[in-house]
């Protein structure tokens, strides 16, 4: 099983919070593909190849590589410059089952 629950410490509340979706890591991959680690442990690959050759709106412009390859952690979650972002909670459920999320099948 690869779930392992992190309790984290909201620091302006003081409330105790589980929030085993925060990303700790991410790398780009070739083919439009990403590593991502969560704080719990859980991990795998996201690939947006799919999705990025649908009508994807504003993703359209990580059809570039440079662009896609640029990714970073902000806040707990996979961005992009532009301020572009998927939701943690979503990748992180999807990699609880499967070495790899594929976006948009």
């Amino acid at each position: 099983m690869r779930k392992i629950t992190n309790a984290q410490q909201n620091s302006a509340t003081g409330i105790t919070t589980q929030v085993p979706w925060r990303v700790c890591k991410v790398e780009a991959l070739a083919a439009f593909r990403f590593y991502v680690q969560f704080e719990d442990g859980t991990d795998g690959i996201v690939d947006l190849a799919r999705f990025l050759e649908q009508d994807c709106g504003v993703f359209k412009m990580l059809r570039n590589v440079e662009t896609f390859n640029a990714v970073y952690i902000e806040h707990g979650a996979v961005t992009w410059p532009g301020g572009l972002d998927l939701a943690p909670d979503r990748m992180h459920d999807e990699l609880q089952n499967a070495d790899v999320y594929v976006v948009g099948r």
